[in-house]
């Protein structure tokens, strides 16, 4: 089993303006990546500011889904169940998916630690992709804001609302939020 400060093989946390890049985000079951299972991933990837491919998939954590994972991002026992996939074939897709592209996510390092972790725990292998977090470069050029979450920075930016927290919806957000926040680079 990984442990936090085990993550040694993780990539780099970079700031800067790109063209080609893989928009990640994840839904979980907990927010501890020690104790949390992931029950879905999803990617967008962008070549020349374009996006040209995306990447969603539910897995099956073989157990029912809390009241509070469901309400948040409406994934459901039932959609697991049905739905889900093996976490291994997964993790193994989405990482022929990512290549080695530039992860680009809102609070990524939270969905980097899960996936690193559950990819080096079933595959044996490191998350090594160097990123960037629309979160951190919020901070960094938006400091008039109060808060920096990604709906805030839907909101400022005058983007579609989300009704629900799920891993596509929220990677094609961060991708338009981050759009935006490049231009400041």
């Amino acid at each position: 089993m990984s442990y936090y400060n085990k993550r040694i093989y993780k990539g780099k946390s970079l700031i800067e303006k790109v063209s080609d890049y893989t928009v990640v985000d994840i839904e979980t079951t907990s927010l501890d990546s020690y104790y949390g299972k992931i029950l879905e991933i999803s990617a967008v990837k962008v070549r020349n500011d374009a996006v040209v491919d995306t990447f969603s998939e539910i897995i099956n954590i073989n157990e029912k889904i809390g009241y509070f994972t469901t309400r948040l991002t409406g994934i459901t026992t039932q959609m697991v169940q049905e739905e889900g996939k093996d976490l291994m074939e997964v993790l193994k897709s989405f990482l022929k998916f990512l290549g080695n592209d530039i992860i680009i996510g809102h609070n990524v390092n939270f969905d980097i630690d899960f996936l690193y972790d559950s990819i080096e725990d079933n595959l044996g292998i490191y998350l090594s992709n160097d990123y960037i977090d629309t979160l951190r470069l919020s901070r960094k050029y938006l400091k008039n804001l109060r808060h920096h979450k990604l709906d805030d920075l839907i909101n400022f930016y005058n983007l579609e609302i989300r009704d629900k927290h799920r891993a596509l919806n929220d990677c094609i957000l961060t991708n338009q939020v981050y759009v935006e926040l490049s231009k400041l680079i």
